[in-house]
């Protein structure tokens, strides 16, 4: 794996396992955090459902991205695979967040920015990764 890509990952992945942490703690009451820190809607039972939906692909797309770092450390050929499942998560978590912050007309950049961040880096590493992963594959077949 390839620096930037591993970079990205960690970067990535670490910030959402602490995004949702604090997420949880502030859920639960533990962590006072100020309402000009959250999203728009923040209070209203049915918004914060919308977030917490977000929490199982958050979690596959940090998983696997780390899981894969470690892979690739390894010297794992399944790093690739990971890598894959990862930035195809990450796409699909940054496109519906984008999707539904359009939808309502809200540009708030704090929040749309990060997200519109999450659509376009894992389209910058994908091609060549599957191509390398293609071509790996059909070496392997031949």
């Amino acid at each position: 794996m390839r620096k930037p890509l591993r970079i990205a990952f960690l970067t990535t992945d670490l910030a959402f396992i602490l995004y949702w942490t604090l997420s949880g703690l502030r859920q639960a009451g533990v962590l006072p955090i100020p309402a000009a820190w959250m999203y728009s809607g923040f209070d209203i039972p049915r918004v914060v459902a919308w977030n917490w939906s977000f929490l199982p692909v958050d979690l596959a797309f940090s998983t696997t991205g780390l899981l894969a770092v470690a892979a690739s450390r390894r010297g794992d050929p399944v790093w690739r695979p990971l890598a894959l499942l990862s930035l195809a998560f990450t796409f699909c978590a940054g496109t519906m967040a984008v999707g539904y912050w359009t939808l309502l007309g809200e540009f708030e950049p704090t929040w749309f920015l990060p997200n519109l961040i999450l659509v376009i880096w894992p389209l910058v590493f994908l091609p060549g990764l599957v191509r390398q992963t293609a071509i790996e594959t059909a070496g392997q077949v031949g």
